[in-house]
């Protein structure tokens, strides 16, 4: 290992002096913005559906090698200041300046750096690491830090709730604080009695399960409200519980509602109008399992439930039978999920402070009641050198300088309640992780479901969190161990020594992990004998979320711990259109597995066509596992996923967010043996989703006949029935021009409002045009009659592109891609409320000019906040490729068109592209939003 100044920079029998930085990324004497090259941006973002603009913000400034993705993203995420005033941050180094300045004041303050000098270095290294996007900090640091908004750092938070209503009530409370700031919380219920019990008053309690509900509507509420993002929770409830069946089924009898209403004609799509009549749908559900209960599994024995308020046994149940119900219901809706409780809390480094109860969101912050994480990424690609090996050491310094911003970052930052800033200043959880692993494997030439694979991962995740303990020992040597570490000194100790023993235990299967671990094992070395002189600084350092939003800022291919989702990806274009390029991994893996540059081409041009490498010109079928993906002809099975997470968890302080994603085809007993195996293997949670589950999602087919019905079963026909419009009825007539043709539209409506008709003239009567004019508005006439939604037009004819096409006479609609795309924006404007065309990305002269005014399209009365008005999209150009089919918006919706494969995915809240799993999470390609609380 290379020879390395003392981290502390104290003397024997010296007082602690602060941390002496070196210097590994930065030039001394050499600011680092002055390394590189920067650019004037123009951004725009627009709506898919129906090209209308709906951010734009002129003249930013980024460095070249930045995507227009990543700078989309920042700048409509990230920039502060009301759009179009002086104030608003328009270049990446105010953003960063406004972080990392304050990070510096901060550590100065608190006497973490020993010089000045010290103090300049940390400030240039983490500028530099920043800049180059090698690393990120979680989404609330750009959001809140530096900014005269509480400077909330933390994105995942864990509540309690005890067996009182104030206690509720306020659950109710601290949830909705949480949320209005767009992060995410977990609770587990457990606490609280049974509807089996007795109220201390005589009458029967009513259960957790009840109080659901309400925390439910809350978190709709306020997630439908619009903040930075939605609103995300986790619910736990404890597999002793004697209401244990009742949470169990809830989501599915949930979601048999949603389908039986969906037949009898109700919108329930994912933020249908009807969809929000349903409970308990904007809460991820986890059984929290023991080892006592999955050895009754197993046995096939019985396990008893027991009262919350004096632990007797008031019932008891078939081990085996309640598991099937878990696994049955996750089949039926992917809930609930499972956390394996004795895992936890064997690795719970302050057992002496109490257990480790709940999650946040996510399942991958594990930690005591009352607490918060602020999280940050590694971008581990940065990290492969041009000669194929992975620069540990430059990784082991990377991982040290962030974990020291990190900690400063718990002196200053701010909470949503005193109870977890408390808990949260006593005990100091970091989240330190990294996204890429999927493109990194392939890089490297390793397949994610391979024993090579899977040991190089798990080296660099045992370096990553060996590095962050060290540094966490070193810090406790300059500035003092967390202040719950002295009652937990032994428990604290005895996990690192869990973690090291897990490192030893590694068997190298290649030269590259072999050398990750060498450094891995002297870093644990480091811990033991830093941490047994000093302590430590933090409780937890590391876990693995899902990396959204920050993905896509640090330009990954590939979010968290998950393998790559295709082969192909879905770019658009500055000023419109599109295209399907092959993923960058792929040709450097090819190179790294010895492939001669005209193969390559080959190869690269074949998956460009067909999305998969099946049957690839020149390719070696033994390398067909090195491209395997997330979806496709060649997904990844479930089982690869779940492996993957056991080589990695040995070697996080908390867990990981991840879903193993399973077909349609998949049987509750599949679901059953994954859920086994993860306890088996020693994961800390686990969470399925099995494809086409969930009726709020794009289906993939119709619906299946019951299988077994008897012969003289009466099969009841569900058929549209068409509404006619009465001999009178009220009509609007609308004169248009577009692109110099003119033309008329006459819309008919029912008295009781809503469209029932639209007859458009263009051309001259009896022309071919005028035909067609005439047959199209008979079409979409009877489909309205029918019911089809107006919406569904809009979304279906907007934006298409032919002549004529340009400028209208409409002050609303000034341009058009052709005249359907101005028809249908105007019966939009005309026809549907200010909410259900905001959706559609529609809007009046008036409500835009507004908008760049005050940045609200609503007026002052109703205007939202500043967070939800700044949207994005992808507007990335990328190498002359296959132009995408115009009806593919996504990777998502891509790689569907390409394999044939249902990708379940929802449609972003923020700007109506479909999103693709990230984590346990979902993400948008367009806008970098996310469904959870990374």
């Amino acid at each position: 290992m290379t020879e390395r100044t003392p981290a502390t920079g104290t003397e024997a029998g010296s007082a602690p002096k602060g941390l002496r930085i070196e210097r590994v990324f930065s030039t001394p004497g050499v600011h680092p913005y002055s390394e590189v090259t920067w650019e004037s941006r123009d951004i725009v973002q627009t709506n898919w559906r129906t090209g209308e603009a709906i951010f734009e913000q002129q003249g930013t400034e980024f460095p070249d090698f930045w995507s227009a993705n990543a700078s989309t993203i920042v700048a409509t995420k990230y920039f502060r200041g009301a759009l179009g005033s002086a104030t608003r941050e328009r270049s990446l180094r105010q953003l960063i300046d406004r972080v990392v300045h304050t990070y510096r004041r901060a550590g100065e303050q608190y006497r973490y750096f020993a010089t000045p000098d010290d103090a300049e270095a940390f400030e240039h290294e983490l500028t530099w690491l920043l800049l180059h996007q090698y690393f990120s900090f979680n989404s609330p640091v750009w959001f809140n830090v530096g900014t005269p908004a509480p400077q909330q750092v933390s994105a995942c938070f864990i509540l309690s709730v005890d067996d009182t209503m104030n206690s509720i009530l306020n659950w109710y409370r601290e949830e909705g604080l949480i949320f209005k700031g767009g992060s995410g919380a977990g609770v587990n219920l457990s606490k609280i009695r049974s509807s089996k019990e007795l109220l201390s008053s005589g009458g029967t309690a009513s259960g957790p399960v009840s109080f659901m509900r309400g925390a439910d509507a809350s978190a709709g509420t306020i997630k439908s409200g619009g903040a930075t993002r939605r609103a995300a929770k986790m619910v736990v409830l404890d597999v002793d519980h004697p209401d244990i069946e009742e949470f169990v089924e809830t989501k599915a009898r949930e979601e048999e509602k949603i389908r039986a209403l969906r037949e009898a004609g109700f919108d329930m799509d994912l933020g249908g109008r009807d969809i929000s009549s349903v409970q308990y749908q904007n809460a991820n559900n986890s059984v929290r399992v023991t080892d006592e209960f999955m050895r009754a599994v197993e046995d096939g024995t019985e396990f008893g439930l027991r009262a919350r308020t004096d632990g007797r046994v008031v019932d008891t149940v078939a081990a085996r039978e309640l598991f099937d119900k878990i696994a049955k219901a996750a089949w039926e809706c992917a809930d609930p999920g499972l956390q394996y409780d004795d895992t936890i809390n064997d690795w719970h480094t302050n057992p002496e402070s109490g257990r480790i109860n709940a999650s946040n969101p996510c399942s991958e912050f594990l930690s005591l009641d009352n607490s918060s994480c602020n999280l940050a990424s590694l971008n581990l690609i940065k990290f492969l050198a041009d000669d194929g090996t992975f620069d540990g050491e430059r990784f082991e310094r990377a991982v040290e300088l962030i974990i020291t911003a990190m900690d400063i970052s718990i002196c200053f930052a701010d909470f949503p309640t005193e109870a977890i800033g408390q808990i949260t200043r006593d005990f100091r959880q970091l989240g330190i992780g990294y996204a890429n692993l999927g493109a990194l494997l392939m890089a490297t030439g390793h397949g994610y479901d391979t024993e090579g694979g899977r040991a190089l991962a798990a080296a660099i995740t045992s370096l990553m969190t060996g590095a962050s303990y060290h540094r966490s020992a070193e810090l406790a040597g300059a500035v003092g161990p967390y202040a719950g570490f002295a009652r937990n000194a032994e428990a604290h100790r005895r996990v690192m020594r869990k973690h090291q023993a897990a490192n030893d235990a590694l068997r190298p299967v290649g030269s590259l992990d072999a050398s990750v671990q060498k450094r891995a094992t002297a870093a644990w070395d480091a811990v033991i004998k830093t941490g047994e002189v000093n302590g430590f600084r933090n409780a937890q350092a590391s876990l693995l979320a899902p990396t959204g939003t920050i993905s896509f800022m640090m330009d990954c291919d590939t979010t968290g711990i998950e393998p790559d989702f295709s082969l192909v990806k879905f770019k658009k274009l500055v000023g419109g259109g599109s295209l399907q390029i092959v993923n960058q991994t792929v040709p450097r893996a090819l190179r790294k597995l010895g492939y001669a540059e005209e193969t390559a081409e080959a190869i690269v041009e074949y998956i460009a066509e067909h999305g998969h490498v099946i049957d690839a010109p020149g390719l070696r079928p033994e390398h067909y596992e090195v491209f395997d993906t997330a979806m496709g002809e060649r997904a990844i099975r479930p089982m690869g996923h779940v492996r993957m997470m056991a080589a990695v968890q040995p070697f996080l302080s908390g867990a990981i967010s991840k879903t193993v994603n399973l077909p349609e085809s998949a049987t509750v007993e599949e679901i059953a043996e994954v859920y086994l195996q993860g306890w088996k293997l020693g994961l800390k949670a686990l969470a399925v989703y099995r494809d086409n589950c969930k009726v709020g999602q794009p289906l993939s087919g119709g619906r299946t006949k019951a299988k077994d019905a008897p012969a003289e079963q009466t099969m009841i026909e569900y058929r549209p029935i068409r509404k006619r419009l009465p001999k009178t009825r009220p009509s609007l007539t609308t004169s248009f021009s577009v692109g110099g043709a003119e033309g008329y539209m006459t819309s008919g409506s029912y008295p009781d409002d809503g469209l029932g008709e639209v007859f458009l003239k263009l051309g001259k009567q009896g022309s071919t045009l005028a035909g067609v004019m005439d047959a199209f508005s008979i079409a979409v006439s009877i489909g309205l009659q029918y019911g089809v939604p107006l919406e569904t037009f809009i979304q279906k004819f907007t934006n298409l592109k032919f002549e004529p096409a340009g400028l209208t006479d409409d002050k609303d609609i000034r341009m058009a891609q052709s005249i359907m795309d101005y028809i249908f924006r105007r019966l939009a404007l005309d026809h549907l409320s200010f909410e259900r065309r905001a959706e559609l990305g529609i809007y009046t002269a008036e409500e835009r000019a507004r908008q760049v005014e005050t940045g609200s399209y609503l007026p002052a009365d109703d205007s939202v906040s500043e967070s939800e008005s700044l949207k994005s999209t992808d507007t990335e150009a990328g190498p002359a490729a296959t132009p995408a089919d115009p009806n593919v918006h996504t990777t998502a919706e891509l790689v569907e068109s390409i394999s044939g494969t249902s990708v379940d995915a929802p449609l972003c809240f923020s700007c109506g592209t479909k999103m693709r799993p990230s984590g346990s999470c979902y993400v948008c390609e367009g806008c970098g939003s996310t469904s959870g609380c990374s």
